[in-house]
């Protein structure tokens, strides 16, 4: 058996809880807004603090999400919102979402504006309308002096076009979920962009490419996100009973698979992304 099989081997004796009660980590994107939460946010949170998790960033895909997303950070002490239109719904972009977005983007908890960006992978929004809302994104995060949560998805020459002009307008600005390639990663590290990296870092089929791409990333432009319910690390078995959904509390396993690769420690990992996530969303780092 190799080293990365006797460390979780041996971890694995312990409860997630109990391996990282003193580590603390940031999901830098979990959507906790999803149906898939709807009645048990308390109950994800707090396996999430057991877990480690001591903040949740919760990102908008809508105008309505962002309002959920909001309500959510006033109850929750832990979570933290963005407010932003998703390149999927683009279309239902109206002459009151700037403005809507605007005043939402006063609220004491809301971080960044997104999740923006573009998608040409499936389109459920008009690629042109998509580069519309991104830009005008791109203008609210500028105006309003907030960092900008971004998505791309098979649209890198146009996603690229319309940010690197406008980038020096944005304070800070992460690409989340990085899945991208060589290039991509180069591209975005030129434009001093922050990358997200979620449970796809784990699926030895379509993430074996960020292993060797991770090396390059700098340390304080890596954050860790669980994305929520979404990408689950494939390594790890579904209950045959329960929930099987990602979620914060499985955080800390992106974290051991990241950290393998770097050959650092879970701890030093931990520390750091959860530094760069505290400068990056402007977080008390109490």
């Amino acid at each position: 058996m190799n080293a990365h099989g006797d460390r979780q081997s041996a971890e694995k004796k312990k409860p997630v809880g109990e391996q990282h009660a003193m580590i603390r980590y940031i999901d830098s994107c979990c959507n906790l807004t999803h149906p898939d939460f709807q009645q048990r946010e308390q109950h994800v949170i707090q396996r999430g603090l057991a877990a480690g998790v001591i903040n949740l960033i919760v990102p908008a895909s809508s105008v309505e999400d962002g309002k959920k997303a909001v309500a959510l950070a006033d109850q929750y002490q832990q979570v933290y919102a963005t407010v932003g239109v998703h390149p999927h719904l683009a279309k239902e972009w109206d002459e009151n979402s700037y403005a809507t977005l605007k005043n939402m983007a006063q609220h004491e908890k809301v971080v960044a504006i997104g999740e923006t960006g573009l998608d040409y992978c499936r389109n459920y929004s008009p690629a042109e309308q998509q580069r519309f809302v991104f830009e005008q994104q791109i203008n609210l995060a500028a105006e309003c002096g907030l960092p900008l949560l971004m998505h791309q998805r098979d649209a890198h020459h146009d996603f690229m076009k319309l940010l690197k002009p406008r980038r020096t307008k944005i304070k800070r600005a992460v690409v989340h979920c990085f899945t991208g390639r060589r290039q991509a990663l180069l591209d975005y590290l030129k434009l001093d962009l922050h990358l997200g990296m979620t449970g796809w870092f784990c699926d030895e089929r379509r993430g074996k490419h960020l292993r060797t791409l991770i090396k390059d990333v700098p340390r304080n432009k890596l954050m860790l996100e669980t994305d929520a319910p979404y990408l689950r690390p494939r390594h790890l078995k579904k209950p045959a009973h329960g929930e099987a959904n990602n979620e914060p509390a499985l955080l800390p396993h992106i974290a051991e698979d990241i950290a393998v690769c770097l050959q650092v420690t879970v701890q030093q990992l931990a520390r750091e992304t959860t530094l760069t996530a505290q400068k990056f969303y402007g977080l008390n780092s109490a």
